[in-house]
C-alpha cells in the first residue's frame, strides 16, 4: 500500500511540475495602450503611433520575449480607443491599470493627450516614455511626474529650430523677413506659438499676419487668403495633420507663392508627398530625419514589412525608439517592477534606432527640428545636437 501511494504522489507530482513550467514558460508581460483610433487625429496615430507599436511587439515576441530576469516574457498587447478626447484617455489609462491590470503602459499619443494622462499615469507608478509630445514645460512636467520622459524635446527647441530654418533660407537670398505665422488652438500649437513668435521676432522677421483656428477646422480657405493679402515672404503653420493637409491644399488652390512654406506634424508623413506629388518639394515641416543613417534605413526596411505602410520621417521613429527604452529598462532592471524600471531608465544612454538617447533628466536633447521634402524625401535641416543636416532649398512656385 505504501509503495503504491508514493508511486500515485510521484507521478501527480511529476504532472504538477510540468504544468508548472510549462505555465511558467508561457508567463506574458501584459502592455497596454490608449491612442486615437477615432476621432481628429486617428489619422496620424495611424500613421505615427498604432505601427511602431505593432512592430515593436512583433520584434520583442519574434526574439522569443524580453528577459525579466530569469524569466523569457512574451509581450501581450490591450489597444483602446481614446477617441482624441482627453477624458477618454483617462478613463483608458484607469481601465488598464485597474482593470486590465497591465504591466506596462505605451505612452498615448499627442501632447495634449499626453499631457491629460500624465497624473493617473503617475498615480499607478508607469514610466511614460513620450515620443510624440513636446512642450516648453517638459522640465516642470519631469519634476511634478518623475516617471514621465520626454523625447521630442520642448517646444523652445521646435521654435528655435523654425528660426534657424527661416535665417538660412534667408541669408541664402530664399525670402525676405514677411513672415505669416498661423496655430492649431490645441496644446501643441498654443505651446508652440509662445515659443516660435518670440524667436522668429528675435532673428529679425516681421510678423505680417497672425491667425489662430481650432482643432478640427474644417474650412482653411480664409486663412491662405488673409495670409496671402499680406504678401509673406514665408508662411509657417504650427498645425497638425488634418490642418497641415488642408493648409498646403489651399495654399497650391490660391496661389500662396513664398520662398518658405513650413506647415506642422504631417508634413513628414508619407502620405503628404503622395498626396501633393512633386509640389511637395521644397515644403518645410516638423522633424525630419538623417536619412543616411544605415540604422534608420534598417528600420524604415522592417517596418514597410512588418506593418505594410511606411514610417512617416520624424515621429514614427521616436516613438519607436521610446518603445525600445522600455523595454531595454525592463531588461536591465529585470524585473517587472514599475519603480525600478524608472529608475533604470535615469540611469544610463539607451541605444536606439535615432542613435544614443541619454535620459538622465528626463528629456531628451538630441532631436530633429525642421525637415523639408528634397527630391522624394523629408531630410532634417536644422536640429539640435544631431548630425546629417542638410541645406534648405528654395520652395518652387505651385503648379
Amino acid at each position: 500500500m505504501f509503495r503504491r501511494t508514493f508511486l500515485i504522489s510521484t507521478a501527480s507530482a511529476a504532472v504538477l511540475a510540468v504544468t508548472a513550467g510549462l505555465a511558467a514558460a508561457q508567463e506574458t508581460l501584459k502592455v497596454g495602450a490608449s491612442a486615437p483610433k477615432t476621432g481628429p487625429l486617428a489619422g496620424a496615430a495611424a500613421v505615427t503611433h498604432w505601427p511602431n507599436v505593432k512592430l515593436w511587439i512583433h520584434k520583442v515576441n519574434a526574439r522569443g520575449g524580453l528577459k525579466v530576469g530569469d524569466k523569457t516574457m512574451k509581450l501581450e498587447l490591450i489597444e483602446l480607443d481614446d477617441k482624441t478626447n482627453g477624458e477618454e484617455a483617462v478613463k483608458n489609462i484607469q481601465r488598464l491599470a485597474t482593470v486590465d491590470k497591465v504591466d506596462f503602459i505605451v505612452s498615448p499619443y499627442s501632447t495634449g493627450l499626453n499631457v491629460a494622462a500624465a497624473p493617473v499615469i503617475a498615480r499607478h507608478g508607469y514610466p511614460q516614455i513620450t515620443g510624440s509630445a513636446a512642450s516648453d514645460k517638459v522640465e516642470e512636467f519631469a519634476k511634478r511626474w518623475p516617471n514621465s520622459f520626454y523625447l521630442l524635446g520642448s517646444s523652445r527647441d521646435q521654435a528655435e529650430g523654425i528660426a534657424d530654418a527661416l535665417t538660412k533660407a534667408r541669408d541664402a537670398g530664399f525670402i525676405g523677413k514677411r513672415v505669416a505665422l498661423v496655430n492649431v488652438t490645441d496644446a501643441f500649437g498654443l505651446e508652440l506659438l509662445g515659443a516660435a513668435k518670440p524667436a522668429l521676432l528675435k532673428a529679425g522677421f516681421e510678423l505680417v499676419y497672425e491667425s489662430s483656428y481650432p482643432l478640427g477646422t474644417q474650412d482653411v480657405a480664409p486663412i491662405i487668403s488673409q495670409a496671402k493679402a499680406a504678401k509673406p515672404d514665408a508662411f509657417v503653420a504650427l498645425s497638425y495633420p488634418p490642418d497641415t493637409f488642408a493648409l498646403t491644399e489651399q495654399a497650391q488652390i490660391q496661389k500662396l507663392d513664398v520662398g518658405v512654406f513650413y506647415v506642422g506634424v504631417g508634413t513628414a508623413f508619407p502620405g503628404y508627398a503622395k498626396r501633393f506629388g512633386a509640389a511637395a518639394n521644397g515644403i518645410m515641416g516638423t522633424g525630419g530625419i538623417n536619412g543616411d543613417s544605415k540604422d534608420i534605413q534598417e528600420y524604415q526596411r522592417e517596418h514597410k514589412e512588418v506593418t505594410g505602410a511606411e514610417a512617416d520621417y520624424w515621429a514614427s521613429p521616436v516613438t519607436y525608439a521610446g518603445l525600445e527604452i522600455l523595454g531595454q529598462a525592463i531588461e536591465r532592471a529585470g524585473t517587472k517592477d514599475r519603480a525600478a524600471v524608472v529608475k533604470e531608465i535615469n540611469k544610463r544612454p539607451f541605444k536606439t534606432v535615432m542613435g544614443e538617447i541619454s535620459l538622465a533628466d528626463n528629456v531628451n536633447h538630441t532631436i530633429w527640428t525642421v525637415g523639408q521634402w528634397q527630391d522624394g524625401a523629408f531630410y532634417g535641416i536644422a536640429s539640435k545636437g544631431l548630425d546629417g543636416a542638410r541645406k534648405p532649398i528654395r520652395k518652387p512656385a505651385w503648379n
